[in-house]
């Protein structure tokens, strides 16, 4: 223990204790049950030697790299890795070129780590790909985004996709009592007292990350309050490492994306709590309130629409009153909005005759506006038959031109807003069924 009382000191030589504490081998390997259960496809190639290129997708701290690592050695193959942040086409070769010599001089097998594989290029990418088919290695790719967007075709049909999920809190908390005991690599030499609860908030705290709970776990040590030889951990200690600790989001990423699909699905399906729940989860996470505030708009004029037009009103008084308050009162006014979505009748009928009239605009091409609709404000125009055969609405019985055709001459009318029977748009039905009756009568 230094002079500051800390358990640790600065040496660089001293690793972080998420990178001592990698389990060895597939027995000490938290969570993932879905892959490397017995009969997994994963589980059963390995038992058999059968190493094959893959990509593994998930959060940041679910043990990819360290996945990685003991797939190599469970195989007997020699483990190579490099970061798309910071490598490029020449370090790819090289690695071949080792891999290569590897396999012609003892026979063994490579397996290439890529970290962080989606900020590869496409060039970078197809680097990789005669080398995946002719055995010379096998990749083995580590991406936290979704790897149909991120990744080549080509790429993506010579390797075998696993998906890695957030660690349960029993995971984490597994972690954190082996980090806790461990006197090689871990903390067993360094008498702390942390209690069943403790770990448990910690591990909750950390988010299904095993990584993130073990940095935490670190600071928490160094942070720890001294009773004679003892360093112990309590809910203050915990707290104060954890206080500016973000849930895990990443604005841009799959997490994002998910967590306002969530949102808006919420909504949709009139269930306020839920639409709250992951509205709450999104600004826990950083998310900037009026990212929200204009999905919010977006939801009252594709899913409400004319059920009931309050709610555009109401998004955007939410928006406005975000921009003015600021946070946190102006989140409030945002789950305000929120919640008057998600109880409001939903129709999306505005949403579906928007896209079926610009679908049918995109293929009828540019017919001519007919004489009758035209402006005339000119006296050539007027000579010309501009507005030649309109009729005034206004100057007809109920202010309804019956029998009046408003789409081009050469089209015939097409029937693009169907109203639901629910809310506002149950009278809008009502009315333009009248109308349509109107026209009908007309034609006889």
């Amino acid at each position: 223990m230094g002079s500051s009382g800390q358990l640790f000191t600065a040496d660089d030589s001293v690793r972080p204790l998420a990178d001592r504490l990698r389990p060895k081998d597939l027995s000490e390997f938290s969570g993932q049950t879905h892959l490397l259960g017995p009969d997994s496809t994963l589980r059963q190639a390995l038992e058999k030697n059968r190493l094959h290129s893959m990509i593994f997708w998930g959060p940041p701290g679910t043990g990819k790299t360290t996945l990685a690592r003991m797939i190599a050695k469970h195989c007997d193959a020699h483990f190579m890795n490099i970061s798309a942040v910071l490598a490029g086409v020449k370090d790819i070769r090289e690695k071949v070129a080792e891999a290569k010599d590897r396999l012609a001089t003892s026979g063994q097998r490579s397996v290439l780590f890529v970290d962080e594989v989606h900020r590869f290029n496409k060039s970078q990418q197809d680097a990789f790909l005669p080398h995946i088919e002719d055995g010379t290695l096998f990749f083995v790719g580590a991406t936290t985004e979704n790897p149909s967007f991120e990744l080549n075709n080509a790429l993506l049909s010579r390797v075998r996709v696993y998906v890695l999920k957030h660690l349960e809190k029993s995971d984490i908390r597994s972690i954190i009592d082996r980090a806790l005991v461990d006197k090689e690599y871990g903390l067993g030499n360094a008498n702390i007292d942390m209690d069943e609860s403790h770990r448990d908030l910690l591990a909750a705290t950390a988010d299904g990350d095993g990584r993130h709970a073990l940095v935490l776990l670190e600071l928490a040590a160094d942070c720890a309050r001294i009773e004679g030889d003892r360093h112990v951990i309590d809910e203050r200690v915990i707290q104060e490492v954890t206080r500016d600790s973000f849930r895990q989001f990443d604005k841009g990423g799959d997490h994002f994306f998910d967590q306002i699909s969530a949102l808006h699905k919420s909504m949709r399906g009139s269930d306020p709590d839920a639409a709250l729940y992951w509205f709450c989860r999104m600004i826990d996470g950083g998310c900037d309130p009026l990212y929200i505030a204009r999905r919010v708009l977006r939801f009252a004029s594709e899913d409400i629409g004319n059920a009931d037009p309050r709610a555009a009103q109401h998004a955007l008084y939410a928006w406005d009153a975000y921009s003015r308050l600021g946070s946190p009162e102006g989140e409030l006014a945002i789950a305000h909005a929120i919640i008057f979505m998600s109880c409001a009748p939903k129709s999306n009928a505005v949403y579906s005759a928007y896209k079926s009239a610009m679908a049918f605009v995109r293929e009828s091409g540019n017919q001519p506006v007919p004489m009758s609709l035209r402006n005339a404000p000119t006296k050539l125009m007027k000579e010309l038959g501009h507005g030649d055969g309109y009729r005034y609405a206004h100057d007809e019985i109920d202010g309804f031109a019956a029998g009046a055709h408003y789409f081009p001459d050469t089209l015939e009318a097409v029937r693009f807003y169907e109203p639901v029977e629910r809310g506002l748009e149950i009278r809008i039905r009502e009315r333009l069924l009248d109308l349509r009756r109107q026209n009908e009568k007309s034609k006889t």
